[in-house]
């Protein structure tokens, strides 16, 4: 077993992380989600090597991150104005290269297109606009509408509009907008962590430096970004006792996607702390009622785009999705029809409906247990379940309640798990946003052990080096 020592050498983390950012963004030029165009077969040479070469970074990426988390919690830890250096280093290499772990960023500019063509995104999928765009989504999500919310859509419009729906400027366009969402997130941790008693420092390494954010927020390109920079500023704003803002701005992420909703209940509890008299909660609760009804109708008359997306939550999952209900649902429906039964059909939804109600059941116990002391907390929990439990998962949608348990949660086993997960959730996906198959995971699983077999050489290295200078094998520069 190798036992790191505490003192960790910073400098040698940002250059471990840069190699691997490095790697991973020179392999998703071939095994990335390319447009269609130039996409290579996955058997291809090039698009073998290229995954290869991207898992090889991918861990050296998670290794380097890991590291830095020691050095973190070291007696020496570094600065803010290190940790920022850091994020910047390691996110350069994947502004410019195709989207990576997904194809999502295909389908807001095909939904902002559609809304520029004025054909309702709520009632049609991508396939209806015609053109090259509907191509380069994928197929599960060609014909089925979007449940984004109207200030997303508007900025996808936008987007395409100034692009005229090319592909390269589009994709170009939509991640400088999540890197805005990821600008606004970075701001936000140290000044909630502040608020919350959390270490800044500690704040910026889970909630900004993570692998998910840098994979699936920057090379991705997701609107989750715009969310939780939204949701986490309406935080900060409660928090400084600006109730107003604070409910606007957390509407607006909820105009974005929905699950940040949940925010409202923190900045109802925020704001009744400040109000005087015998029923603060209910004068608190029906003002911010009041005012997320207005800043939506404002926002939704402005957009243009109407109230569709209500309606457009309950959008399909893809059959294989591996959300904890939607793999209950498949194996109780494989049994109840290897059973010969006539309820297979209803298994999935009833996992679905069970799940909804554990959900539900999470939410209220963490809001019961924390939100006297710790609103923000019991938030991030709550938003954990509700992407752990739901229907649907991916590893980004774990970024909602990492985010503020990043910058609110008590050094326990929580901040500890949702680490390891954050590790673990990086190497679930292939760089192409589609499924795996067998000799993908193969080609993966090869770029991972070279990229292991690399980092214990390097640490063999150093170690027989620091045998004979006397020093610390890791460095003491943090």
């Amino acid at each position: 077993m190798l036992v790191l020592p505490v003192s960790v050498d910073t400098r040698r983390c940002q250059l471990l992380g840069l190699v691997g950012s490095a790697a991973l963004a020179a392999g998703g030029v071939t095994a990335g989600a390319l447009p269609v165009r130039n996409a290579l077969a996955p058997e291809s040479g090039r698009a073998a090597l290229g995954l290869v070469a991207a898992y090889f970074g991918l861990v050296l990426l998670v290794a380097a991150w890991a590291l830095l988390g020691r050095a973190v919690r070291g007696p020496k830890p570094p600065g803010r104005r290190t940790l920022l250096l850091t994020l910047g280093l390691w996110a350069a290499p994947l502004l410019l290269t195709p989207p990576l772990f997904s194809r999502d960023v295909y389908s807001y500019l095909a939904q902002g297109a559609m809304v520029d063509a004025q054909i309702d995104v709520y009632t049609h999928g991508p396939s209806r606009l015609g053109g090259p765009l509907p191509a380069e989504v994928a197929p599960l999500w060609q014909h089925t509408p979007t449940p984004y919310g109207p200030l997303f859509l508007a900025c996808a419009r936008a987007i395409t509009d100034f692009t005229r729906s090319e592909v390269f400027t589009g994709v170009l366009g939509m991640r400088l907008v999540a890197l805005l969402g990821v600008a606004v997130m970075v701001c936000c941790l140290p000044t909630l962590a502040r608020h919350c008693g959390a270490d800044p420092a500690a704040a910026l390494w889970l909630g900004a430096l993570n692998p998910l954010v840098l994979l699936h927020l920057v090379g991705g390109a997701h609107n989750d970004a715009i969310m939780l920079g939204l949701l986490g500023a309406g935080l900060v704003a409660a928090l400084g006792r600006w109730p107003i803002v604070a409910v606007v701005l957390v509407t607006l992420a909820a105009l974005v996607k929905a699950p940040a909703a949940l925010g409202l209940l923190a900045v109802a509890l925020l704001w009744a702390r400040q109000l005087d008299g015998r029923t603060p909660r209910v004068k608190a609760a029906a003002a911010v009622l009041g005012i997320s009804a207005a800043t939506t109708a404002v926002t939704t008359a402005l957009t243009g785009t109407g109230y569709g997306w209500i309606g457009a939550l309950d959008t399909p999952v893809s059959p294989q999705n591996w959300s904890l209900t939607s793999s209950l649902g498949r194996m109780t429906g494989a049994l109840l029809e290897n059973a010969g039964s006539g309820l297979a059909q209803f298994a999935a939804p009833a996992w679905h409906l069970a799940g909804l109600g554990a959900t539900a059941l999470a939410v209220l116990l963490a809001w019961r247990r924390h939100h006297r002391l710790r609103p923000v907390y019991a938030l991030g929990l709550s938003l954990i379940a509700v992407a752990v439990l739901g229907p649907a998962i991916r590893p980004w949608y774990v970024l909602w309640g990492l985010f503020l348990i990043a910058a609110a949660g008590p050094d326990s086993w929580v901040r500890r798990t949702v680490a390891v997960a954050s590790g673990v959730l990086a190497l679930a996906v292939l760089p192409s946003g589609f499924a795996p198959e067998g000799p993908q995971v193969a080609l993966a699983t090869c770029g991972g052990v070279l990229a292991v077999l690399a980092l214990w050489c390097a640490h063999r290295m150093t170690e027989r080096a620091a045998a004979r200078t006397g020093t610390d094998p890791l460095g003491s520069a943090a």
